[in-house]
């Protein structure tokens, strides 16, 4: 266990520092974020004894969903606090600090969440952290539960602080991965869309804009994305439009 700060030597200091890169390494070999976040709330037990389970809360706009645990009994716990919107896990996420009870039933913070948290689930210790994330709405946090009163120290809060460092970057990562996947995609459908674009107005004499209102047109009438509208022109040279007009196909034809 990690000693209290104020008696921190160098020794303990480094070997805080080795734990948290040993973490890292191994986390370094999970792929994707599922993964990863399941990893960190098994070593969550493993790291605090006194952790019976550990789970990750993530929420936006006041909703909030459990997305990684290590049992059945944290997503019932949460549940409770998602219902009632109060909580340790909520407010650690939402007010961005660090809340430890080891009296739930009793405490005055949360007295419904915590009279429900004991009596129907035995729980009478938690711990929650807060996952920094930067530059994003969503709020996430840490916890850990435990059936014993007072089971937690400013020790476990360290711990389970170098854990939710871990996570946070995990989840920052993933999620940066997702926007550059997303601007990948973007970037190739525009292309997409600009041949097929210059494809119509070469085929049919037309101007881009009239080009991109017909792609558009055709989109509309197939149920289809755009950009596999454009996809189909660029292969195949053709567009399917729906019927013209009578007026239309008249003035065509004279």
């Amino acid at each position: 266990m990690v000693p209290e700060s104020s008696s921190w030597t160098a020794q303990s200091t480094a070997e805080l520092a080795q734990l948290f890169s040993d973490l890292g390494q191994e986390l370094a070999s999970e792929r994707g974020l599922e993964g990863t976040l399941r990893l960190i709330t098994a070593r969550s037990v493993k790291l605090l004894p006194a952790a019976q389970h550990a789970a990750i809360s993530r929420g936006r706009h006041g909703r909030f969903e459990t997305v990684a645990s290590t049992g059945e009994l944290p997503l019932l716990v949460d549940q409770i606090q998602y219902d009632l919107n109060s909580g340790p896990c909520v407010d650690a996420a939402v007010q961005q600090k660090v809340y430890r009870s080891g009296q739930l039933a009793t405490d005055q913070r949360w007295p419904e969440f915590g009279r429900r948290a004991a009596a129907e689930h035995g729980v009478h210790s938690m711990l929650s952290v807060r996952l920094f994330l930067e530059g994003d709405d969503l709020v996430a946090a840490l916890n850990h539960y435990s059936a014993q009163p007072d089971a937690f120290d400013s020790s476990d809060e360290t711990v389970a602080l170098m854990l939710a460092t871990h996570a946070s970057t995990a989840m920052a990562s993933a999620r940066l991965h997702e926007q550059v996947h997303h601007l990948e995609r973007a970037l190739q459908s525009n292309r997409g869309i600009g041949v097929a674009i210059g494809v119509l107005m070469n085929q049919y004499k037309l101007t881009q804009s009239q080009a991109f209102d017909l792609l558009r047109m055709a989109s509309q009438h197939g149920h289809r994305k755009l950009v596999d509208v454009a996809l189909d022109v660029t292969e195949t040279g053709t567009l399917e439009l729906p019927p013209l007009p009578a007026r239309a196909n008249a003035r065509s034809s004279g």
